[in-house]
């Protein structure tokens, strides 16, 4: 069984193309939880129309390949809310100048 910081610590590999930052930093992952053994990963792209989702989706993909846990794994894609720069980690948002 891996761990939910495990799962977290590779997606930070993962870089949004458009920002430049990785998605855990920039508040892309709502939520890691695992569910009867399959990982259920909710990521939340920074725009409904981002034209990077599927490139950031195969990135998430190829990590979760290398944790071995792609074939017990779930990603939920929300478009129900909203990100917004709130989301951002500290060390980003300083180097971003917010």
């Amino acid at each position: 069984m891996v761990e939910i910081e495990d799962i977290l610590n590779k997606l930070r590999e993962v870089v949004d193309p458009e920002l430049g930052y990785d998605i855990v930093s920039l508040g892309e992952i709502e939520d890691i939880r695992e569910e009867n053994g399959i990982y259920v990963i909710k990521f939340l792209p920074t725009s409904p129309l981002c034209p990077f989702i599927s490139a950031i989706l195969e990135q998430i993909d190829e990590k979760l390949k290398e944790l071995n846990i792609y074939e017990n794994s779930k990603i939920e894609i929300d478009f129900e809310n909203r990100w917004s720069l709130d989301r951002v980690s500290p060390e980003v948002r300083k180097e971003l100048g917010l």
